[in-house]
Parts: structure tokens; sequence; C-alpha cells
């Protein structure tokens, strides 16, 4: 018995220790899905090993809203675990453009480390953006303060296509890291304080990962502030 329980023991390990090495969701790709192995053991709801679940989507339904084949076939689905507001560990879903999956494994690897809170970590296309028959989906996303990456759609306040359309940008917290111009700040009524948790700030871990692999801040730009926002664009 005693043997037995030894075992169990050192497998349980072993399985946590593989866990580990998976925080940022990215474990096996099938079907253009990356997927986290679940436990087999029962955890407290928001542990590591029973996250919070925000978001458990297939690729096809990440992938509802409107957008070009050619873009859309260039989309990965990644399960990302991260803290939230409330102290807990969540899984969340994110679609990205696939030559920049590794570099947001990365990213989240980083924010888990330092615990890093995101709001929650939910595909654009997700029930809960659209709304009285159609996708509302940024404006609702912003206003939940939630976390996305691909969505085909325009900038802000323009008509050429967002780095968002090709899935070359994500936004981080909205509500923490609102986009301001001149009297727009958007989501509306947000405040940008670096003193706040989730906010991102020169010196963040999640802002210095991003540009230590080649992404752009919106925290930089000088026309405007898109404290949320980064990107890197592909050819």
């Amino acid at each position: 018995m005693v043997f037995a329980n030894n075992v169990g023991k050192k497998y349980l390990l072993i399985f946590l220790m593989l866990l580990a090495a998976f925080l940022s969701g990215c474990a096996t790709k099938l079907s253009g899905v990356i997927t986290v192995p679940s436990a087999q053991i029962e955890q407290p709801l928001g542990s590591l090993e029973n996250p919070v679940v925000d978001s458990d989507i297939s690729l096809a339904d990440a992938l509802r809203k409107e957008a070009p084949p050619e873009f859309k076939k260039r989309q990965r689905l990644i399960n990302v675990l991260y803290y939230s507001f409330d102290g807990k560990i969540h899984k969340g879903q994110l679609v990205i453009e696939e030559r920049l999956v590794e570099d947001i494994c990365e990213v989240f690897r980083v924010a888990f480390k330092y615990k890093f809170p995101f709001g929650s970590v939910i595909p654009i296309s997700h029930d809960r953006f659209f709304k009285n028959g159609k996708w509302n989906e940024d404006d609702l996303s912003m206003m939940s303060n939630n976390s996305s990456a691909f969505n085909y759609r325009a900038v802000t306040g323009g008509t050429k296509l967002s780095r968002h359309a090709y899935g070359f940008a994500i936004d981080i917290n909205p509500v923490q890291n609102p986009y301001i111009k001149g009297s727009i700040v958007l989501p509306p009524g947000a405040v940008y304080d670096t003193a706040k948790p989730g906010t991102l700030a020169y010196n963040s871990p999640v802002v210095r990962t991003f540009k230590r692999l080649g992404w752009a801040w919106g925290g930089d730009w000088k026309s405007l502030k898109d404290y949320q926002h980064f990107e890197k664009v592909l050819r």
C-alpha cells in the first residue's frame, strides 16, 4: 500500500511538472488547435490543475465571424492559462496567426510567472460578443475587459484593415490599458493608471517580452496612445 501511494505521488509530481512546462497553453497542435492536457484529479476550482474555464470553443466556432478564407486558414486557436483579477488561475483561448503562436506562448509564460492578471481571454467570435443579431464584438470585448487577437475589422476610426484582421495584433486588458486619442477614450470611462494591477507600463515584464520578440507597443506611439495594443507585422 505504501509503495502504491509512493508511485501515485511520483506520477502526480511528474504530471504537475509537465503541466507547469506548458503554462502558456501551447502543448499539442491538432487541426489548427493547440490544446493543453487536462488534469485527472479533483482540485480546487481556480488552481493550476483545475482552472476556471473562460473559453473552451472549437477553432471553427472561434472563426465564425465573416472573414476571407485566406485570412482564416492562417489562424490558430491557442489555449492559455493566466491569473485573473480574482486571484485564481483561468483558462482562456486566443486566435492568432500561425507564425506568431510561439511568441504568444512566451508572453503568457512570462505573464503567468509574474502573476500579471487578465480580465479574460476569449475569442471575438464567442457567443457573448454577438448582440442583436450582429457581431458587436470589439466594443463588447473592450467593455468586458477581454483580451483578444484575430478580428477581421477596420482600424479604429478608419477604413483600412486593422492588424487584427490578419492575426498580427493582440489587445490586453482594455479597461486598464485604454485607447486614447485627444478626447476619445476607448472603452469609455477607462483610466490609464500604472499603479493598478493589469496595467501595461514601459517596464512591465509583458511589455518587455513583446518588445524582445519584435512586437511594437501602442503605448509608444506619438499621435495617439493604444496601451492595450501590440502588433508584429509579417510578410
